[in-house]
């Protein structure tokens, strides 16, 4: 098993659980010091008791409430500390000769012994795993498929152990912790013959085969996860690998994923804010709209019961400025002024392409973008029916005929509002420039915020 990277910071969750927890320790090889008891948490690791051992290395963590139940760690300092699951008995000893010793005396809790048991067969296993892919390593070519055939076993040894502990210790997070590990594999030899030969057909197999059983032996409902090292990860690896990258394959399942986790706050509360933020900081072309979604639906609406005002400020602002320019939605209509003094209506711009693009003359991204785009970009494709509507963002003429005069950009529409009567830094979220929104002959936006390249690229599927 890996763990996520550990650093050390005091928190305290506030928890009301019935009951309470004593755990005695015994650590032969740490008298008179002070030891640390230690929770993990979505990814790090944070302070839940602390206690001096006596001149023999015993003392006593207690409490008056039940801690959640998760993976802890006996924590002396970064060389010395070890893991420990604490399940449903929290009434319970533990002791050790010393901190490297690998193996662990536990009484009064079952899940916490063979969570020690495991662990010492999952290190059996892994030292067996070694030797094997060191043999393999120098393996004559005939004795190879006997070897991954042994690798493969242990593999299949290892799920048999975590399956009949499900069988074992139903509904125990002993159970949901080992299951946690399991990522269900696609069986190739039972496709149809034409698909395990075609790479594309096997690719779209597996693909689907994930999709459907990525969560097969994860609860992601359970909250005791919350407090193992998988369950981020884990949701991270489902977003950004196993769903399809794009907007409209992504929403309907996060969305179901959030309202099946909504019964528990503090799950609702990680996972949507997560997907919240994910989505705004997603380098994914169009998946702001599932921040805008996540925002209406949770946020605006009242339901993210833990977001500071400060923040939903930050949350209406960032909404108010996507809501209108999401790709799929028909570009919001301007009538600006031309360089020349006339008024030019976007939605009246015939052509198969338009480009709304929004620049700044003193950003230094627009000063190399905007040439650049005229020159590798516009003058390739203005005479197959491309259109620029290029709005200056000032209100400094002078500024912006040196910039046009500079840069040789009096061939394509050039306008600005001088006194920013149309909200189009809103509408067109103006906050960074250049903006770029690409339009089809309907003037529905199809893409935005792309590089030279990317452009250049769509403007051949596009045009030609």
């Amino acid at each position: 098993m890996k763990y996520a990277a550990i650093f050390f910071l005091v928190l305290t969750f506030g928890f009301s659980f019935a009951g309470g927890y004593k755990i005695e320790l015994k650590i032969d090889s740490a008298p008179n010091r002070k030891i640390r008891l230690t929770n993990y948490y979505l990814g790090n690791i944070y302070a839940k008791d602390s206690i001096n051992l006596d001149a023999k290395g015993h003392g006593i963590f207690s409490g008056d409430t039940l801690l959640p139940q998760g993976l802890y760690k006996i924590y002396l300092d970064d060389k010395n500390h070890f893991d420990f699951l604490l399940g449903a008995d929290q009434e319970f000893s533990l002791s050790k000769s010393s901190f490297t010793q690998t193996e662990t005396l536990i009484k009064g809790a079952i899940e916490t012994e063979k969570f020690q048991e495991y662990t010492v067969f999952l290190k059996e296993l892994q030292t067996q795993g070694a030797a094997l892919n060191k043999k393999l390593e120098t393996a004559q070519p005939a004795e190879k498929e006997a070897i991954r055939n042994e690798i493969a076993g242990l593999t299949t040894r290892l799920q048999n152990y975590w399956m009949k502990t499900k069988e074992e210790f139903p509904n125990t997070l002993f159970s949901a912790f080992l299951l946690a590990n399991y990522v269900p594999a696609l069986d190739v030899k039972t496709l149809p013959e034409d698909v395990q030969k075609n790479d594309s057909l096997l690719l779209i197999a597996r693909f689907n085969f994930q999709n459907k059983h990525f969560w097969d032996y994860f609860d992601y409902t359970d909250e005791r996860l919350l407090y193992t090292p998988f369950y981020k990860p884990k949701l991270e690896t489902w977003f950004n690998k196993v769903l399809y990258p794009n907007y409209d394959s992504v929403k309907a399942p996060v969305i179901q994923f959030i309202e099946k986790v909504k019964p528990n706050k503090r799950i609702f509360q990680f996972a949507t804010s997560w997907f919240l933020n994910t989505s705004i900081n997603s380098n994914i072309m169009g998946m702001d709209a599932l921040f805008v979604d996540i925002a209406q639906k949770y946020y605006l609406s009242g339901q993210a019961f833990w977001t500071t005002e400060e923040s939903m400020k930050k949350i209406r602002e960032n909404v108010m400025f996507a809501e209108h320019n999401l790709i799929g939605n028909t570009a919001p209509d301007l009538s600006l002024e031309t360089y020349d003094g006339e008024y030019v209506n976007l939605h009246k711009i015939v052509a198969p392409v338009t480009v709304v693009l929004i620049y700044e003359p003193g950003c230094s991204h627009c000063k190399e973008f905007v040439p650049k785009f005229h020159d590798e970009v516009y003058l390739k494709y203005k005479d197959k029916g491309l259109k620029v509507f290029a709005i200056y963002s000032m209100d400094k003429k002078e500024e912006w005929t040196e910039f046009l005069i500079k840069h040789k950009l009096f061939d394509w529409i050039n306008v600005w509002d001088e006194r920013q009567l149309s909200q189009f830094k809103i509408l067109y979220d103006a906050r960074k420039t250049p903006g770029v929104y690409v339009l089809d002959k309907d003037k529905k936006i199809i893409a935005k915020s792309m590089t030279i390249e990317q452009l250049a690229g769509l403007m051949q599927q596009e045009l030609r």
